[in-house]
């Protein structure tokens, strides 16, 4: 019983770096994906509609 709880431990205890690098590459994902949206966003066309949007919500009557 006791080798089976040791071998457990052993299994456990070679996996504890797979967490921080799963976050890593989660947090460069999400960074890489908010340049690609950022630029998406301020390009010409996609900011001329968002403000036409905006400015056809400012004027809209309630």
């Amino acid at each position: 019983m006791h080798q089976k709880i040791q071998r457990m431990r052993n299994v456990l205890r070679r996996d504890e770096g797979m967490v921080t690098s799963e976050y890593a590459m989660g947090i460069i994902a999400a960074v890489g994906f908010a340049a690609v949206l950022y630029a998406v966003v301020t390009s010409g066309e996609v900011s001329a509609e968002l403000q036409d949007i905006v400015k056809r919500a400012l004027s809209a009557r309630m």
